[in-house]
């Protein structure tokens, strides 16, 4: 493997442990939903894939946010392997407020060096909110803050990255909510949506035995005022075409994380439980079910230019 890639994940990692973030959603397998971060990762595997998240955080109090994530890419073969495209549903709820955004993506990815490839992506969706207080209980009925009906409004979200891939490693940047919208809920409430920005990398380390290899990987996020930084390492051991991985996850001040999962004839199913060290303690963690499809959808391809998928790798 790359020995100098490495070196440079590490000490990335030693950096950006000295920082903190917040940002939209988080996702503890983030791994296994690059997509979502970045748009120029739809299309560059050469894959269809299909992946569907449901996570439920710091379960146990009322009106805890549950989030869910369905999304759908592949490469476009009918003008040419460089182009992909893919399309995402993202609905999060949390006590009475409700985010949904559908959108779609782009993906144009060149050739790098002997293996490696680079793809810029764009997204493009529409971002709406709504306020359902029928639920809520208020001290002052006529809390001028609080709306008395639902109420609902929608704004254009764009967003771009930058995604380098490669067999043994990868690394991605990216921006979601280029343009800060903000939506207008009703006529009195509006939601401003800060600019977010993403750096995530990895690489895969092979061990002497051939079965096992190593998967670390990082994720930093911010929107310039706060960060936030996560590091993880997946264990692999693949065995007569089926893949089974264990790991754990780290976020300084924030959260320890377990995963586990496999993949089945090109199905993948992983679970993830993000226990918190600060906050809202240990016992009101979160979790989190990662189900995905992968196929070949290229039926013009003859084997010589074979793809090697590294979304699950």
């Amino acid at each position: 493997m790359n020995k100098r890639f490495c070196v440079a994940v590490a000490l990335l990692m030693a950096l950006v442990l000295e920082v903190r973030a917040q940002w939209d959603v988080q996702f503890t397998d983030y791994t296994a939903l690059r997509s979502f971060y970045n748009p120029a990762v739809s299309g560059t595997d050469g894959l269809l894939n299909v992946t569907g998240v449901y996570s439920m955080q710091m379960v146990g109090y009322d009106g805890a946010p549950a989030t869910m994530y369905v999304s759908a890419d592949l490469p476009v073969y009918f003008l040419s392997p460089r182009h992909g495209a893919g399309v995402s549903l993202f609905n999060d709820n949390i006590g009475m407020f409700t985010t949904t955004k559908i959108a779609v993506q782009y993906a144009y990815n060149m050739k790098v060096g002997r293996r490696g490839r680079l793809a810029v992506g764009f997204q493009g969706g529409m971002l709406s909110e709504k306020i359902d207080p029928s639920g809520v209980k208020l001290e002052t009925d006529n809390d001028p803050a609080f709306p008395k009906t639902q109420q609902d409004g929608n704004c254009f979200d764009l967003g771009a990255g930058l995604y380098y891939y490669h067999p043994k490693m990868w690394l991605g940047l990216s921006s979601q909510h280029l343009m800060a919208p903000v939506i207008e809920v009703g006529e009195t409430n509006e939601v401003e949506v800060p600019r977010s920005f993403y750096l995530m990398g990895g690489c895969n380390i092979k061990l002497r035995n051939s079965l096992i290899f190593l998967q670390p990987s990082f994720l930093v996020q911010s929107d310039l005022d706060s960060w936030r930084e996560d590091v993880q390492c997946k264990v692999w051991y693949e065995y007569e075409g089926r893949k089974f991985y264990g790991g754990l996850g780290y976020s300084p001040d924030t959260s320890v994380a377990f995963m586990a999962g496999g993949v089945f004839h090109g199905i993948s199913l992983g679970y993830s439980y993000q226990m918190y060290t600060s906050g809202v303690g240990m016992v009101n963690g979160s979790h989190e079910l990662v189900v995905g499809y992968q196929t070949d959808l290229d039926l013009f391809k003859k084997g010589r230019n074979r793809h090697k998928s590294v979304r699950w790798l």
